[in-house]
């Protein structure tokens, strides 16, 4: 499939390169896709935005992995004494080689004062950030949309972070190839009742990993983009 990316990356003023990672649902294969880039972007950081919820959400607070850590402010916490944890995302982060980690833990209404927060504290010349609705109130220099290759349970937020995306990244859980991939998104999105945009995105997999970091790389270093055109990953 060759499509076209509508929406250039490009190179912010001020900051640190922001790389986003958002996800089409849940369990698409955010984490993995970044730890998969931290391996290959030495120096950078990540931050990992958890939103939490209270009892109004309707969800059993105990349940509720960060429901004890919910404050008045946005909860940040930074360095590795602070957020290693083996097996978990913050964990996977360092493990995979990340210069220093991030963990934002924010209530619905503190998603911009957090991120903004955390980004502040980002040394590196680049930062992966995970996390869905953030790009509401900051602006990515490369946006990646995660999505199972096969079905997937749209989040609320999805349609709307899938238009400031840059591309679409397909997860496997079976490690069949990249057209394969392809074909079972493309039959499940047949089947919605209502037509999901890709908008032109290019469209990825873990076979693709050095492209995604070729096309970062011309951001993080200031370097002039060139148009590209079409990409067929296959």
């Amino acid at each position: 499939m060759r499509t076209e990316s509508h929406h250039q990356p490009g190179k912010r003023a001020t900051g640190p390169t922001i790389v986003a990672v958002s996800g089409l649902s849940s369990n698409t294969g955010k984490t993995t896709l970044v730890c998969e880039l931290l391996s290959r972007l030495p120096g950078w950081e990540a931050i990992k935005l958890t939103r939490g919820h209270y009892r109004s959400c309707g969800k059993d607070p105990q349940g509720c992995c960060v429901s004890d850590l919910l404050r008045d402010e946005p909860l940040i916490r930074s360095g590795r004494e602070a957020n290693y944890e083996a097996g978990k995302d913050t964990g996977r982060f360092w493990d995979a080689g990340a210069a220093n980690v991030h963990w934002v833990i924010v209530g619905e209404d503190q998603v911009e004062d957090g991120i903004k927060q955390a980004l502040s504290r980002v040394n590196a010349a680049g930062v992966l950030v995970e996390g869905n609705s953030f790009l509401d109130y900051v602006a990515a220099d490369f946006a990646l949309m995660c999505a199972r290759a096969g079905e997937n349970k749209l989040k609320t937020s999805a349609r709307r972070t899938l238009e400031r995306a840059n591309a679409l990244y397909l997860s496997t859980l079976d490690d069949c190839d990249g057209a394969t991939a392809l074909k079972r998104f493309m039959e499940w999105r047949r089947d919605l009742n209502s037509e999901l945009n890709l908008n032109g995105l290019l469209i990825y997999t873990v076979e693709n990993i050095p492209q995604i970091i070729e096309r970062i790389h011309p951001v993080s270093e200031s370097l002039p983009m060139t148009s590209v055109s079409s990409v067929s990953p296959w």
